[in-house]
């Protein structure tokens, strides 16, 4: 029972370095989100994806709202 509601904060990344990326196992179909580094191309991994709820919850966030690309 909790009287307080918990605040949604928005957290950022670097737009200019790093854009979000899905990152598809080929294998077994597992799916990760996280943000590619454009200089390095290293992925810097962030949420496990199970369903869409925790990819819709990864978008609002980071306060994205375009579609986010597939990388295998």
């Amino acid at each position: 029972m909790g009287l307080f509601k918990k605040k949604a904060v928005t957290k950022t990344y670097d737009k200019e370095n790093k854009k979000p990326v899905i990152k598809v196992s080929i294998c077994n179909g597992e799916q990760v989100v996280g943000f590619k580094d454009i200089h390095t191309g290293k992925i810097e991994e962030v949420i496990l994806i199970k369903n869409q709820a925790d990819l819709d919850a990864f978008k609002k966030m980071y306060g994205i709202d375009s579609e986010i690309e597939k990388e295998y």
